[in-house]
């Protein structure tokens, strides 16, 4: 894979028609993390840590901060947060594939300076089976 841009790697939610993308994202972050389970004992050869493969828990986190476009987004966003709604969200990395499935917006947060716009963080935290698609 050749070098991207980052504003290519895109975030969408399903609203019932299709994906459509979370609009005025300026960085996205995806990133993918497994807690180990250690089995190392007293007999363990020199000393070193054993790990039990597949026992784990295996989870995705997506994050991304940007400015809203529209009222609509905005809407959304902040009614799935309050409502503790855990939705289908696409993650889309160019060239590369897709990575779907359900999400819970963990934190969301708004701020803003007095000399510029108005700016929100979003996390998302999985809540199931997340597929990937090759593009």
């Amino acid at each position: 894979m050749v070098a991207q841009k980052g504003r290519d790697l895109l975030l969408k939610i399903d609203n019932g028609a299709g994906f459509a993308t979370v609009a005025g994202l300026r960085s996205k972050r995806l990133s993918f993390n497994a807690q180990l389970v250690d089995v190392t004992d007293a007999e363990s050869a020199g000393r070193w840590r054993e790990l039990l493969g597949g026992a784990g828990v295996q989870r995705a986190a997506v994050s991304g901060s940007g400015i809203f476009k529209d009222q609509a987004s905005d809407a959304t966003v902040r009614s799935l947060f309050f409502g503790s709604t855990i939705v289908h969200w696409q993650v889309v990395i160019p060239d590369f594939g897709t990575v779907e499935g359900p999400f819970q917006i963990a934190a969301l947060e708004y701020s803003g300076a007095h000399d510029g716009e108005i700016v929100f963080e979003i996390a998302l935290e999985s809540a199931g089976v997340l597929t990937f698609g090759a593009l």
